[in-house]
């Protein structure tokens, strides 16, 4: 039997046909999209420019900040005696701020997150009767905003008799509908069926492929409950109003809140840098949101791709 060999024309004009009827494949620095980059150029700086004028205002004296331009450092910057000035001010409160700010959000967000993934992965791989039902109306309490709920939780802890400690603070936000909808979502194909069903032969026991198997596999989606609750209970403010009244445990957004009203007021303890403190005070309290999002970015984006290729 012979064997033909297909022949191919190593002449110019043939090259060039041939090229020309190939596809064209376009290089990555031809595929930018100058609209699109202008775009996220202007979504960059929508973001960027908050923070830089909080780092430019926290250097700068009470009338630097009406007496220069607001994108620039004045003269005769100040940033380490505003900080220390916001660290000592009223016996260092501040301080104290921070750390109940740290323990309301850490703990919120680790129960949350906990909670979310037990209750997303009951969800997602048993039935039960009343399932739709029950998974519908977490849905629905994703629609309620949290601030139509902070009175009725305000009585129902008047009644229990836990206002005004930390405990009325951590517990409503151990709650995240949003979270037991992503961690129900993410379950599904984050731990395949198949892998259940092996450990409960090996004589795994439910309570068991949860905490050894399900919770390692779900550790992408925990990370991002845990930064989802984490900055939602950082930056909440309504509800540390009305549950506390001992500025002792005050988080850092009441604690700014009451400086400024001293500020404007010119109440007792009130100084003239006053308006300097709580600007200061709000780049330090950012400071633990950037760390814990450059800290745990690396378990985020290991598992944002999980089911976007069905297999």
């Amino acid at each position: 039997m012979t064997t033909v060999t297909p022949t191919v024309s190593t002449t110019p004009e043939a090259r060039r046909v041939d090229a020309e009827s190939r596809p064209s494949r376009r290089s990555p620095a031809r595929r930018r999209s100058t609209p699109l980059t202008i775009a996220m150029l202007a979504v960059l700086v929508y973001f960027l420019l908050p923070l830089f004028w909080l780092l430019i205002a926290s250097t700068k004296s009470t009338q630097d900040l009406f007496n220069s331009f607001g994108l620039w450092f004045s003269h005769a910057p100040q940033l380490l005696s505003n900080i220390r000035a916001t660290f000592t001010q009223d016996d260092g409160v501040f301080g104290r701020w921070l750390l109940n700010t740290v323990l309301y959000a850490g703990a919120s967000a680790l129960g949350a997150a906990l909670l979310a993934a037990a209750a997303g992965y009951g969800f997602a791989k048993y039935r039960f009767r009343g399932h739709g039902a029950a998974f519908n109306l977490v849905l629905g309490a994703i629609m309620i905003p949290t601030t139509a709920l902070a009175i009725p939780t305000y009585l129902l802890f008047a009644k229990a008799g836990l206002v005004n400690t930390p405990w009325a603070v951590i517990l409503p936000s151990l709650i995240s509908p949003f979270g037991l909808y992503l961690m129900r979502i993410y379950a599904e194909d984050a731990v395949p069926d198949s892998l259940v069903e092996a450990a409960r032969m090996d004589g795994a026991g439910e309570l068991r492929i949860f905490c050894t198997i399900a919770l390692r596999l779900l550790t992408p989606g925990l990370v991002t409950v845990i930064l989802f609750t984490l900055v939602a209970t950082w930056n909440n403010y309504f509800l540390p109003l009305i549950m506390l009244n001992d500025p002792n445990l005050y988080p850092i957004t009441v604690g700014l809140s009451s400086w400024a009203a001293q500020a404007q007021n010119g109440g007792a303890g009130a100084s003239s840098d006053m308006l300097a403190l709580v600007v200061t005070g709000s780049l330090i309290s950012v400071i633990p949101l950037v760390l814990a999002f450059l800290l745990l970015q690396r378990y985020w984006q290991s598992g944002l791709a999980t089911g976007g290729v069905k297999q």
